[in-house]
């Protein structure tokens, strides 16, 4: 019988807490950078992951991940479903020092932020039912099965494929989907318009990159599954590579515009996070400096091919996400180190590595598209020019995040008002 370590199960108990803040961290940075009458449907759309994915975590989405391997494609459907063998002994397989429910409580934290991070691409234009539907059908048809293939004794697990916190199941399905979505929806009419979108509140965006930045230690260490040294590796390893990537965003944003700008600065660091999240417990920290670098550049410069494609990605989440994600993935091959954890670069770890980007960017890529073809024939997804003018916050929730005198709300009971009267 293997006994629980009391430390241990402490220290994921935090981390598992951190990820969860992460989410609400993420409405607050997503909210402040679009436009004030979105602000609360973008936030919205990223609380509520809070409550859909963990239900459907719970009815078959974690035993489809990590339950036993069927076909190294997808995990046993009945093995976990409900909380079947979940309880507090822990399993053989994962997390094998804490109690099994707190691998299943961390891991539903990871399932629940992964559809969330996609809502900033699509800002102002997806409608709220056609959401819901959208990320059941997502977690189920890509989430998941790539968590399974890469954690959960999957197909790619057993090629030697690694990622530490989810640079390849989280960052990168979620930064290449958010793309698809993007390319899918089309353009925000104020984009076709040549007009420039201002974001609602900037101070809004720093409280929640500092939230983002705060979880993202729980994400990262809690890879470890205990409190040990490589729990500290991961730790130390992303202040290293978040902190550089912010100073090298901000150089490159200086250099091309003549001025740094805070939103590019925090989102240089939010890069950062993202590529050294699946490096996090492989490396030295002088090599999660040079990956907090590499990954800033490559993220920065992404932006050429993204205007080549001519796709709207409101807030720069497969920047910073799917490139950052892909980025980190591919430099575990160059800068990896067995002195840290039980993997070593070489060219044959870089080639494994680069066969996961491939085959997990044109998975992400080709399910996104089916399910949104799906979910658009069965009542239809896009949000009309007229409702992107007024605002969803308003059109989809009749509220507001700041009255004003002219807002939406109170221009649309005059025009009833004005109507009754002429009645």
């Amino acid at each position: 019988m293997v006994m629980i370590n009391t430390g241990d199960t402490a220290f994921l108990l935090l981390c598992t807490a951190l990820v969860l803040l992460m989410t609400p961290g993420l409405a607050l940075f997503y909210g402040g950078m679009v436009n004030e009458k979105n602000m609360l449907t973008i936030m919205m759309q990223n609380f509520i992951c809070m409550g859909v994915i963990a239900i459907l975590w719970v009815f078959g989405g974690f035993s489809l991940a990590f339950g036993s391997d069927v076909g190294g494609v997808i995990g046993s459907l009945t093995e976990f479903m409900g909380f079947y063998h979940i309880g507090a002994e822990p399993n053989d397989t994962y997390a094998k020092s804490v109690p099994f429910i707190l691998f299943f409580a961390y891991q539903m934290m990871f399932a629940i932020i992964t559809p969330a991070l996609m809502t900033g691409a699509f800002a102002g234009r997806f409608k709220f039912p056609a959401y819901l539907k959208f990320i059941i059908l997502w977690s189920l048809l890509v989430y998941i099965p790539v968590a399974h293939w890469v954690w959960g004794n999957g197909f790619m697990a057993s090629m030697g494929v690694v990622d530490f916190a989810g640079g390849l199941v989280v960052h990168t399905t979620a930064g290449v989907s958010a793309l698809t979505v993007a390319m899918y929806v089309g353009k925000r009419r104020s984009t076709k318009e040549g007009k420039r979108e201002e974001p609602a509140n900037l101070p809004l965006v720093a409280v929640g990159a500092g939230l983002l930045w705060f979880g993202w230690f729980g994400f990262n260490s809690g890879g470890a599954y205990a409190a040990n040294e490589l729990a500290a590796y991961a730790f130390t390893n992303t202040t290293l590579a978040g902190s550089t990537a912010m100073l090298v965003w901000m150089f490159w944003d200086w250099r091309e515009h003549g001025k740094p700008s805070f939103s590019g600065v925090l989102v240089g660091a939010v890069a950062g996070l993202a590529t050294i999240t699946p490096a996090a417990g492989y490396v030295e920290p002088s090599s999660a400096l040079l990956i907090g670098a590499i990954g800033a550049t490559a993220c920065y410069f992404a932006k050429y091919v993204q205007q080549k494609l001519d796709i709207d990605d409101a807030l720069e989440v497969w920047r910073a996400h799917g490139v950052g994600g892909i980025t980190g993935s591919l430099l575990i091959g160059l800068f990896a180190s067995d002195a840290i954890d039980k993997v070593d670069a070489g060219i044959s770890q870089f080639f494994v590595q680069l066969f996961a980007v491939i085959f997990i960017v044109l998975y992400s890529w080709l399910l996104t598209k089916w399910i949104l073809k799906l979910v658009d024939a069965n009542g239809g997804l896009k949000i009309s020019d007229d409702e992107q003018d007024q605002g969803l916050d308003f059109a989809e929730f009749g509220e507001e995040a700041y009255h004003h005198e002219d807002n939406a709300k109170d221009q649309v009971m005059d025009d009833e008002s004005k109507s009754d009267k002429a009645d």
